[in-house]
C-alpha cells in the first residue's frame, strides 16, 4: 500500500492512503500556523511515490521544495516525536513556471484551445454575446483562419461587425452592441496581462505530468505572487483552462493505487472571492467529476468556510491548523468548522482548534471504504526540503538546468486571423482604388469585376462570394 505520513501523536500515526489521493483535500488555518509546511510535506510525499505535483505559489514561499533542508534541533526533535523512518534531507525535482516569464518558464495557451465555451464563462457573457462568440469561432474555422492570441480574436470580432449584413444569412444577426460588449471585456482581460497567456508556443499538459529518472514525480511550481492579486481574471482564466483541459484529455482510470496528478491551490479564498460565479460553478463541476481521471485537488485557505459548500463536500482529507476566536463571528466559524469533522470522543474539537500550536493540526483522512476517520490532534511531520523560498540565484540555477529550457522561452507569432484580415483589407483597398481610376464606365466595371472575382476565388467559400457580391453591387449599381 502506498502511504504518506502526515504526523502523529503519542498514541498513533496519521497516515494517508495514496489510493484516496484523488478524493481531494483541504488544508486550513490562520496565518502563521503552518499551512505551507503541511502543503510541502504532502507534495513531497506524492513526489516520492512517483506522482507529479502542480502548485500555485501565491505567497512566494514554496520554492524551497527544490532544495535540500538543513538540520536543526527542532527538526530532529520533531522527527523523533512523529517517529519518521528513513528521514533524510533532500531536494525534490522541481520546474518553475510563470505566466509573465519572470520567475520561470512561460505558460501559454491559444484562444482556440481555450474555446468559446470557456471564454464565454470567463468573460461572463450573456446568451446573445455567447452566441456571437460561437459564430466568431465558426467563421474563423470556415475561413481557415487561426485564432491564436487576443489580437486575432479582436480583429475577427471587428471584421464581423463591419460585415454583419453579409454574414447574417449564414450566421444570424450580429449586433454591434454585443460585439462592443465582448471587446470591452477582452480589454479588461488584456490589461491584466492576458496577452502573455494567450500566445504560442502553447504549453503541453503532459509537461505537468512528468517523473524524473529516479521515478519521482516532478513538482511544477507556478509563480502566482502577482497573478492572484493584480490579475485575478487571468488567474481565473489559467485555472479554468487547466482544470477543463485535464478533465477533457485525461482518460478514465477509476480508483487507482495512487493519483496520476495532484494540484495544490494555496490561498484558495482569493480565487473564490474574486472569481465569476460561472467559474465557481465550473470548478464545482470539475471537482466532482475529475476524481475518475486520477486527479487530486487540494485547496489551502484560512478557513474551510472560504470554500463553496458544494466544493467542500467533495474534499476527503481535512487538515485544520489553529483558528483564533477574537470575535463572536470567529467563534461561530470555529463551531461550524468543528462540525465538519467526524467526532472523536476524546477530543473537544471546537476547543482544540483554538489551542493548537504552530505545527499542530486536527486531521481526518479517509478509510479504504471512503468513510472519514475520527479527528486526531497531531504534530505535523517536518519536510525534508527547505522551509521558505529560494533566493534569486538558486532559482535561476534551477531554471537554467530545466529540461524545458528553450522549449517555451521564445514567443512565436504565426500567420493567423489578424494577419490574414489585414491582408484582405489591403486587397479590398487596392480594388477600390483601381475602380476609381478615370477610365470608361464599361472598362472600369470589367477591371473591377475581374479583380473582385479573383478575390472571391481566393476566399473560396460561400461567405466570401456573398461579401464580394455585396461590394460589386455597391460599386457597379447592382449590375453583374
Amino acid at each position: 500500500m502506498q502511504e504518506i505520513l502526515i504526523g502523529a501523536n503519542k498514541k498513533t500515526q496519521v497516515i494517508m492512503d495514496a489510493a484516496m489521493g484523488n478524493r481531494h483535500g483541504m488544508i486550513s488555518g490562520a496565518t502563521g500556523t503552518g499551512k505551507s509546511v503541511t502543503l510541502q510535506i504532502l507534495a513531497e510525499g506524492y513526489s516520492r511515490l512517483g506522482v507529479p505535483v502542480f502548485m500555485a505559489d501565491i505567497k512566494g514561499d514554496l520554492s524551497g521544495i527544490a532544495k535540500s533542508g538543513q538540520g536543526h534541533e527542532n527538526i530532529t526533535q520533531r522527527v523523533q516525536q512523529v517517529r519518521v523512518d528513513n528521514f533524510q534531507f533532500r531536494a525534490n525535482p522541481t520546474v518553475f513556471w510563470d505566466i509573465f516569464a519572470r520567475n520561470g518558464h512561460p505558460v501559454r495557451t491559444t484562444i482556440s484551445d481555450m474555446g468559446p465555451l470557456l471564454l464565454s464563462h470567463l468573460l461572463e457573457l450573456n446568451d446573445t454575446q455567447t452566441g456571437i462568440l460561437y459564430s466568431c469561432f465558426k467563421i474563423a474555422d470556415d475561413q481557415g483562419m487561426l485564432l491564436l492570441d487576443l489580437k486575432d480574436l479582436r480583429a475577427m470580432l471587428s471584421w464581423m461587425g463591419e460585415n454583419a449584413k453579409a454574414l447574417k444569412s449564414d450566421y444570424g444577426n450580429i449586433s454591434s452592441a454585443s460585439i462592443g460588449a465582448i471587446q470591452r471585456r477582452l480589454l479588461v482581460l488584456e490589461e491584466q496581462g492576458a496577452s502573455d497567456f494567450f500566445a504560442e508556443p502553447a504549453i503541453q499538459l503532459d509537461d505537468f505530468c512528468r517523473t524524473d529518472f529516479s521515478g519521482h514525480g516532478v513538482i511544477s511550481v507556478l509563480d502566482a505572487t502577482d497573478l492572484s492579486s493584480k490579475s485575478p481574471r487571468l488567474y481565473a482564466a489559467f485555472l479554468l483552462w487547466l482544470l477543463s483541459d485535464l478533465f477533457e484529455t485525461l482518460p478514465e482510470v477509476g480508483d487507482a493505487e495512487q493519483p496520476k496528478l495532484v494540484l495544490f491551490f494555496d490561498e484558495a479564498h482569493l480565487l473564490f472571492d474574486r472569481a465569476p460565479r460561472v467559474l465557481v460553478d465550473k470548478i464545482e463541476q470539475i471537482v466532482r467529476l475529475i476524481r475518475s481521471k486520477g486527479v487530486g485537488i487540494y485547496f489551502i485557505s484560512q478557513s474551510p468556510l472560504d470554500i463553496p459548500e458544494d466544493v467542500l463536500g467533495q474534499l476527503g482529507l481535512k487538515i485544520q491548523h489553529a483558528l483564533r476566536a477574537y470575535t463572536p463571528k470567529d467563534r461561530k466559524v470555529i463551531k461550524a468548522v468543528a462540525e465538519t469533522f467526524r467526532s472523536n470522543p476524546e477530543l473537544d474539537t471546537a476547543q482544540v482548534i483554538k489551542e493548537l500550536k504552530t505545527g499542530e493540526a486536527l486531521v481526518s483522512v479517509l478509510n479504504k471504504d471512503g468513510s472519514p476517520t475520527p479527528v486526531e490532534r497531531i504534530l505535523v511531520r517536518p519536510p525534508e526540503s527547505q522551509i521558505g523560498a529560494l533566493n534569486e540565484t538558486e532559482r535561476l540555477q534551477i531554471i537554467e538546468r530545466s529540461p524545458y529550457k528553450g522549449r517555451y522561452d521564445q514567443e512565436i507569432d504565426r500567420e493567423s486571423a489578424y494577419e490574414l484580415l489585414k491582408q484582405k483589407a489591403a486587397r479590398m483597398a487596392e480594388i477600390a482604388e483601381q475602380t476609381q481610376k478615370p477610365k470608361s464606365h464599361r472598362g472600369r466595371q470589367s477591371a473591377g469585376e475581374a479583380m473582385l472575382k479573383s478575390v472571391a476565388r481566393s476566399v473560396g467559400s460561400q461567405l466570401g462570394r456573398q461579401i464580394v457580391r455585396g461590394i460589386m453591387g455597391s460599386l457597379f449599381g447592382g449590375r453583374r
